[in-house]
């Protein structure tokens, strides 16, 4: 018998790592998927408009306004203070920080104000207001 010929009770000397790659990837795509489906937001019945506009921009922040009042940044509640400050930092990241206020039909116009006058005294200037498209007439 030669030296070159291995027989069948010799180790291998390498893994073959493609099935552990293949169960990578499924995991990686099943956690992607669960990730994206838990984001949720706060849900208000936004006004209607009939005009339209594109305001998703990366790294935009969210600012909800229910209809008892509650303050919402991306889905965790905030006072005014935490707003400004959390705001303040983010501005801090990004400069041109884009926000959009999505306020319920019923919230009161004076809890608008008071969050539209928090994003002028950060110097955000980027600020679209969420409104539901109207039916066309």
């Amino acid at each position: 018998m030669s030296a070159d010929v291995k027989s069948d009770n010799q180790p291998y000397d390498d893994i073959n790592v493609t099935p552990m790659l293949d169960l990578a990837y499924v995991l990686l795509v099943v956690f992607i998927i669960l990730t994206t489906a838990s984001v949720q937001g706060v849900k208000v019945k936004s006004p209607t408009t009939h005009a339209t506009s594109n305001l998703a921009k990366p790294q935009t922040r969210a600012i909800t306004i229910t209809a008892d009042g509650a303050v919402y940044l991306d889905a965790y509640p905030v006072d005014m203070d935490q707003l400004r400050d959390t705001l303040a930092q983010y501005k801090a990241g990004n400069p041109a920080l884009p926000v959009v206020l999505k306020a319920d039909a019923a919230a009161q116009y004076d809890k608008v104000m008071q969050v539209l006058e928090v994003a002028k005294k950060l110097d955000i200037t980027e600020i679209g207001l969420v409104t539901k498209r109207a039916a066309p007439e």
